[in-house]
């Protein structure tokens, strides 16, 4: 399979890559630089995020599109202008994307488009699901707007899987990093009340749920990368504490953290309790199925001898 791949140099995108090409499939990745680095056997499109190039004749040569452009949520206060370009960076992408695909003949036969679970907003301890309802903050509002950038492949024929994805674990980078420096400087607790469910993932698993849905020829609509186990934030962050052997005393209230981080707190502060219910139907195995092997491999110190 030839897939392209826009995002392609992010954490996840990188993670898809090595999936993909240890299947045995050729991956295209699309990136604003030119002296992109990409993984030993990807090959490299430049755009600009925002307008029809040579780039769009490649994509009658591709089997699949895997759309996870997009600015980082955590790189800066949510300052009005920031905002912008959170939801523009994430829209104007899959717009253009969609329209390429439109134009090309042959075209891919499946189109896979980011999202978050931030889709569902803060719904308390229930259990969420693909058909639970949409929120109604900014998160659910840009990610709402990301899912229905790329809908109109589906009318000329395109199969569409939508990546509702969780808090992604990586030694590599993400949010987890951030998240358990406290537990690192011996300051760690739980956030706000600490009730707020954490959906998380292993990157291995979000690349390889990415690569299933992929070659599933049955697969469309929305599904939930997240693991089966997702934890109130106090359980998350005793658990880190746990594999890091730290103490877990010192808890941050809601007030300081709305006070040094603004709006953005509510990427710590509220959460969802999400399960991949769509993914597991579907037969995916998850390689990490529960947070402490997750948070093992991911907080495990690295080998001596590893490159």
């Amino acid at each position: 399979m030839k897939i392209l791949i826009s995002g392609g140099t992010g954490l996840i995108g990188k993670e898809t890559t090595l999936e993909c090409l240890r299947a045995g499939h050729e991956v295209w990745i699309l990136s604003r630089n030119p002296n992109a680095r990409v993984p030993s056997g990807a090959h490299l499109l430049v755009w600009d995020g925002k307008t029809l190039g040579d780039w769009g004749k490649d994509i009658g040569e591709m089997d699949a599109v895997v759309n996870l452009a997009g600015e980082n949520l955590s790189k800066g206060l949510w300052t009005p202008a920031r905002k912008r370009r959170i939801e523009e960076s994430r829209v104007a992408a899959g717009r253009l994307l969609s329209e390429a695909v439109r134009r090309v003949s042959p075209r891919p036969r499946v189109f896979l488009q980011a999202s978050a679970i931030g889709y569902y907003g803060a719904q308390g301890n229930a259990p969420l699901t693909e058909t639970s309802p949409a929120g109604e903050d900014f998160l659910a509002k840009v990610c709402r707007k990301w899912e229905e950038s790329s809908r109109s492949v589906e009318e000329v024929g395109v199969r569409r899987v939508i990546l509702r994805t969780g808090l992604v674990l990586s030694r590599k980078g993400g949010a987890l990093p951030l998240m358990i420096l406290p537990v690192r400087l011996f300051a760690g607790g739980h956030l706000g009340s600490g009730d707020q469910g954490v959906s998380w993932i292993h990157v291995s698993d979000e690349a390889g749920a990415i690569c299933f849905l992929l070659e599933n020829d049955s697969a469309s609509g929305a599904f939930n990368l997240t693991a089966p186990e997702p934890l109130s934030n106090d359980a998350f962050m005793r658990l880190a504490a746990h594999i890091l052997r730290r103490p877990h005393w010192l808890h941050l209230p809601a007030q300081v953290m709305r006070l040094a981080l603004g709006e953005m707190s509510t990427l710590m502060l509220e959460g969802q309790f999400v399960l991949p219910k769509r993914l597991i139907e579907a037969g995916y195995a998850f390689r990490f199925p529960d947070a402490q092997s997750a948070l093992r491999e991911v907080l495990a110190k690295p080998s001596p001898n590893a490159a």
